[in-house]
């Protein structure tokens, strides 16, 4: 198996119990995601299957769009529904034109600081286990890349957001500091992954609906979810193609810069067949899927 699964992952599992399903019918075929989500949120969670595991890195570096729910109002130890949830006492609604001009902040590079139950580590320890255990702790901030952040619909107390964004980002931080940028406080109700790393949610497949017999047509090829991610491709003859099954260099007719991803591709470019990068006046494949 060689290829990616894209899966609706509903809500109240994790992703692990989803990839364990998977794990469950391609044993012993090594198998992992791309990105977690959270219990409550659902939405596109690809799976990649045998040597796909090793377009990993590459698929996590895709945009992300998201569609969340913001309940402004309420704050809570978790940013979300989930946790112990408080009520600001005395905030009046907020205007739209408020909400619209504060959203200006939260697009392009900016930095945010993860929910205290989240799996970034701390000391070697998740964070959500030592939230969990009442530990006292500080969470570095980090940088992260909204590309748009966009509002769809608003009817105090209640905000719906579009947001595409790079890997890293916590959508519910945004509704922290947004809420605080408004001085009322704001928490995370829903959120559904719509798209990332070339699958969307209107293509993707129920986990329950899984099975031995189907599950192999199911499987997305790589081709069509790296493409943009990589600099140059390269549609190799039959004797690039051996070269390239055993890792030796072949060489390069574009014009590329030094050490610009590669994507090896069959003739007729429907089969991946390794990444590299380019070196020099060679093309040098560096993970082989042949």
């Amino acid at each position: 198996m060689f290829g990616v699964l894209n899966l609706n992952k509903p809500e109240g599992v994790t992703s692990r119990q989803v990839v364990n399903r998977v794990k469950r019918l391609v044993h012993p075929v090594k198998l992992g995601h791309t990105g977690t989500l959270d219990p409550m949120a659902t939405g596109v969670l690809p799976v990649c299957l045998g040597r796909a595991t090793r377009l990993i890195p590459l698929l996590q570096k895709a945009s992300k769009v998201y569609e969340a729910e913001f309940i402004l109002g309420q704050t809570s130890n978790t940013d979300d529904c989930t946790g112990d949830v408080i009520s600001t006492e005395g905030v009046m609604p907020v205007p739209t034109e408020h909400v619209t001009a504060a959203l200006t902040a939260f697009q392009g590079k900016i930095t945010q600081v993860p929910p205290d139950f989240s799996a970034v580590k701390v000391n070697g320890q998740r964070a959500y286990a030592r939230a969990r255990r009442g530990e006292d702790f500080e969470l570095r901030e980090k940088t992260v890349c909204i590309n748009s952040i966009e509002l769809l619909e608003y009817s105090w107390p209640t905000i719906r957001l579009r947001v595409t964004c790079g890997s890293g980002t916590y959508i519910r931080s945004i509704a922290r500091d947004l809420g605080a940028s408004l001085g009322c406080g704001g928490l995370m109700s829903d959120l559904v992954r719509t798209a990332t790393s070339g699958l969307q949610l209107q293509n993707s497949v129920d986990p329950e609906t899984l099975t031995a017999a189907n599950l192999q047509s199911l499987i997305v090829n790589p081709v069509s979810l790296v493409t943009d991610q990589l600099d140059v491709l390269h549609r190799c003859s039959d004797e690039d193609q051996v070269l390239v099954s055993r890792g030796r260099t072949i060489t390069n007719l574009q014009s590329s810069e030094d050490g610009a991803t590669v994507g090896f591709l069959s003739s007729d470019g429907a089969t991946l067949l390794a990444l590299g990068e380019v070196a020099g006046s060679m093309l040098q494949p560096r993970s082989v899927f042949i």
